[in-house]
C-alpha cells in the first residue's frame, strides 16, 4: 500500500479499528532495537481518551521495548499479509536480536514508515494503525500479561475505512484477519445491518 491511502482517524473514532476482534501486530522500539510481534488478544477500552487493551507474555522481546519504551502502535494486517503475521507470530525476535545484526524487519523485508508519535515502527500494508502510549499498570502487567495505552494517533487505509466505517466490499486482499489457533486464521465477512425488532 501507498502513502496515498494512508488517512488519520480522528481519535473519537479509533476504538473502531479493532472492535471487530482482528489479530494485530504490536511493534515497539527501544535503545536502537525493535520488534514486532502477533496478538490475537487486542480491544478497545474507552472512547475519550480512546484506549486500547493487549495481552503481551512475559517471554516476548517486544514487551520488553515496549515496557522501556512507553509507547506501542497496534498494527492491523489484512488478508494479503497472513504469511507476514504467521511469521512473525511463531518466531523471537530476541533469538534473532542476540548476536545477530538483524531484527525481524530486516530477517524478512518487511516494510516500514515512521510513527509520528512514537519510536516504534508501523508496518506497511496493513489496513490501520493505532500509536498508543502505554498507561502503565505494574500490578496488571505482572500478574495478568495485560498492558494498556491510550491512543494518540490513528490511521486507516481509505480504500477500506472510510467515515468511521470499515467496508471491505470488492477489496478482499484487505480484509482483516482473525486467529482460530494454529496458523488458522478467518477473513472478517460482510457488513451486515441489524435492524430493531418491532414490539
Amino acid at each position: 500500500m501507498t502513502a496515498s491511502h494512508r488517512r488519520p482517524v480522528p481519535l473519537s473514532k479509533a476504538y473502531r479499528l479493532i472492535n471487530h476482534g482482528p489479530t494485530v501486530l504490536v511493534s515497539a522500539a527501544h535503545g536502537g532495537q525493535r520488534n514486532i510481534m502477533a496478538a490475537a488478544w487486542a480491544m478497545p477500552l474507552d472512547f475519550e481518551p480512546p484506549k486500547v487493551a493487549v495481552v503481551l507474555d512475559k517471554s516476548t522481546w517486544t514487551r520488553q521495548l515496549l515496557e522501556a519504551a512507553g509507547t506501542f502502535v497496534l498494527n492491523i494486517p489484512c488478508a494479503r499479509q497472513v504469511d507476514i503475521v504467521q511469521t512473525v507470530g511463531s518466531t523471537s525476535g530476541l533469538e534473532i536480536s542476540q548476536g545477530a545484526e538483524q531484527d525481524k524487519f530486516e530477517r524478512y523485508g518487511l516494510p516500514t514508515f515512521t510513527s509520528s508519535t512514537c519510536t516504534a515502527p508501523l508496518l506497511d500494508g496493513c489496513v490501520a494503525w493505532l500509536e498508543c502510549r502505554l498507561l502503565p499498570e505494574p500490578h496488571n502487567q505482572q500478574q495478568y500479561d495485560l498492558f494498556l495505552g491510550e491512543v494518540i494517533a490513528a490511521q486507516a487505509d481509505e480504500r477500506v475505512f472510510k467515515d468511521g466505517r470499515w467496508n471491505f466490499t470488492g477489496q478482499d486482499e484487505l480484509r482483516t484477519l482473525h486467529h482460530v489457533a494454529g496458523g488458522h486464521f478467518l477473513k472478517i465477512g460482510d457488513a451486515l445491518d441489524g435492524k430493531m425488532l418491532e414490539s
